[in-house]
């Protein structure tokens, strides 16, 4: 086989440098020897790759053609490489991170960014989950990270660490009949009118629910996103995390109610599988519990 990477290394460096001599100078390696590669390569392949008839070797199209793929197997070469290196210095090859639904991505991308100026080869995946879906994720093993709302599931071998907690205010389109109430809601405000909620995207945990009365008619949705959409539109009503409701109060898009006994909290938590280890997780858990990097979205404490 006629093509190795030492092979290509060659012709790589006789295109860099110039010339044979200048090649085997930077290959430490005698011009003579360079030669015989690519007469080698020549003779099995049957392809010039070369053009000899001027005053200077130039690369025929076969040459050149050879030359840029094989530009391209070196590069995955070294990156196969560099990345051998890293899962031997417990670099995890690839790395999940659950993120609970009500959370925007914003305050996560610079943290990502960081991450990206290391130079690590780990493969990072984002995956949004509602309810117990980040535990769900994190205890069967599609997660390594998650950021969860609640409790961890008894049994399940996970550690924790609080991040804060989100609030929540109940928010109804402007036309909609709650909006004209000037006093706290109740309950029994509620009962007459449907409910906007995100479906749990648990798959074997017991799926929890939030937001609306059993006897309330529900419109369920995919994220919070639509939830947003179809307050807006008057389809339903619901509680929004206020980091995302105070803008759409502010320009008149939703009205603000106030809640009798005060405005819900989900206390968000920080967790990964007892027993694991990773530099990247590591990383990730003190990147994430870092003072400010969900300022404005969780409330510290």
């Amino acid at each position: 086989m006629p093509l190795t990477l030492e092979a290509l290394t060659v012709l790589d460096a006789i295109d860099r440098r110039g010339s044979f001599a200048r090649a085997a100078e930077e290959l430490g390696r005698a011009p003579s020897s360079l030669t015989y590669t690519v007469q080698q390569i020549e003779a099995e392949l049957d392809v010039l790759l070369f053009d000899r008839s001027g005053h200077r070797a130039r690369f025929t199209p076969a040459g050149r053609l050879l030359l840029d793929e094989g530009r391209a197997l070196l590069g995955a070469a070294q990156a196969l490489e560099n990345r051998a290196r890293e899962v031997a210095g417990g670099w995890e090859l690839r790395f999940t991170l659950a993120l609970e639904g009500i959370l925007p991505l914003a305050p996560l991308l610079p943290v990502l960014d960081a991450f990206y100026r290391t130079g690590r080869t780990t493969e990072i995946k984002l995956r949004h989950e509602v309810l117990a879906g980040s535990w769900d994720a994190l205890a069967s093993g599609c997660a390594d990270l998650a950021i969860a709302g609640g409790d961890a599931p008894a049994g399940a071998g996970i550690r924790t660490r609080a991040l804060g907690s989100v609030e929540f205010v109940f928010c109804v389109a402007p036309q909609h009949p709650l909006a004209r109430l000037e006093r706290p809601l109740g309950q029994a405000d509620l009962a007459a009118h449907r409910a906007v909620v995100i479906a749990d995207t648990a798959r074997n945990l017991p799926l929890r629910s939030a937001g609306w009365l059993q006897q309330q008619a529900r419109l369920t949705v995919a994220d919070l996103p639509s939830k947003l959409a179809a307050q807006q539109a008057g389809l339903g009503v619901g509680s929004l995390p206020r980091w995302l409701a105070e803008p759409e109060v502010a320009a008149g898009r939703l009205v603000r109610c106030a809640w009798a006994g005060g405005n819900p909290r989900e206390t968000l938590h920080l967790a990964w599988r007892s027993g694991e280890s990773g530099r990247a997780l590591e990383w990730f858990v003190r990147a994430l519990t870092r003072p400010g990097v969900f300022e404005g979205v969780i409330d510290a404490g």
